[in-house]
């Protein structure tokens, strides 16, 4: 079900929230930073995956025009969700926009500044914790590498958040894999690259909030079955593949701090795919930051090489946006 419009504009971009019994977040992150760009004419589109929460009696109180709820009455996955979102949206532009994440308000004015011809784009990242203060900031992919990039991890820094396509485009790749969950995401970003080179700003215009409620930490298991579905549909996976993404997943628990769950993935790794080079991964990710380094370097001493060579990268300075999300600054109680 679909709420009226109550904007008569045709706007340029619309944005799509998935969202399911997450209010505090939705009403403090995605919907402030979505409602409150700058330049552009936008239309909101919440999608409520059957919430059972407060979130469909928020969402009715709220009276910006820009707002539209769509709502599923069970809860049908993100990967629907968003599909639903792209079936309602009028705008050229389409941004996705994850519930707890948060945006520049010059974050659509920028991407579509420096679009040019290109069909779809993405920016710089920063992860940041509760308070919203900055931890690190993500790697962000050379334009010309995405295609070959994304057949070992999803590179794309801060997921759905991070994304703008044209709307056309977005409808022509197929939208969302509904099969899948925790990798919808990815696979569309895969046949979006093979539709053309994306457009990429440097400048930090997302911040990715770190916690343990993500898809990723929650259902493991699952994600490696769906990276083989995955990749079943584009010639694979090859067993290089699977490496590398287990590689990828390791290193992503790695990163946000999931210290034995990261070296147990290494040394399921090494023992999976016959990579002796994940043992000393293993045995470094049980140190944090350090460890990995160090066994990163042993590697390189004794290859000239070393795949744990990922880039967390130091937050160069905080951006001058993120101010305005700390404190009471969502929307309603």
């Amino acid at each position: 079900m679909v709420s009226d419009v109550r904007s008569p504009h045709r706007p340029a971009v619309t944005v799509i929230v998935p969202t399911r019994d997450r209010w505090p977040l939705l009403s403090t992150h995605a919907l402030p930073s979505a409602l409150g760009q700058e330049a552009v004419e936008v239309e909101v589109i919440v999608v409520d995956d059957g919430s059972m929460d407060e979130t469909p009696e928020r969402l009715s109180a709220l009276t910006d025009p820009r707002l539209r709820v769509v709502t599923h009455e069970t809860a049908r996955g993100v990967a629907s969700a968003r599909n639903s979102g792209i079936a309602a949206a009028r705008g050229d532009w389409i941004a996705f926009h994850d519930d707890d994440d948060l945006w520049s308000p010059r974050k659509l004015q920028t991407q579509l500044e420096g679009l040019g011809a290109a069909g779809w784009g993405y920016a710089s990242v920063i992860v940041v914790d509760h308070d919203n203060r900055p931890l690190y900031a993500l790697p962000l992919p050379d334009p010309t590498e995405v295609t070959s990039g994304l057949m070992r991890g999803n590179i794309i820094p801060g997921g759905p958040s991070n994304v703008i396509g044209r709307a056309s485009l977005v409808h022509e790749v197929g939208g969302f894999d509904e099969r899948l969950s925790h990798s919808a995401d990815w696979d569309m970003w895969i046949r979006l690259a093979r539709s053309g080179q994306p457009s990429v700003c440097t400048e930090v215009l997302v911040a990715t909030l770190q916690h343990s409620r993500r898809m990723i930490f929650r259902d493991q298991p699952d994600v490696i079955r769906e990276v083989k579905t995955l990749f079943a549909k584009y010639d694979g996976p090859s067993r290089q593949q699977l490496r590398s993404v287990a590689e990828w997943l390791a290193f992503t628990h790695h990163r946000e701090g999931h210290r034995l769950r990261a070296a147990g993935l290494y040394l399921r790794a090494a023992v999976a795919y016959r990579s002796p080079g994940n043992l000393p991964a293993a045995v470094g990710a049980l140190f944090g930051e350090p460890g990995l380094r160090l066994a990163s370097g042993l590697l390189r001493g004794l290859r000239g090489g070393s795949h744990l060579e990922h880039d967390v990268l130091p937050v160069p300075a905080e951006p001058e946006w993120l101010e305005r999300y700390r404190g009471e600054n969502g929307l309603g109680p």
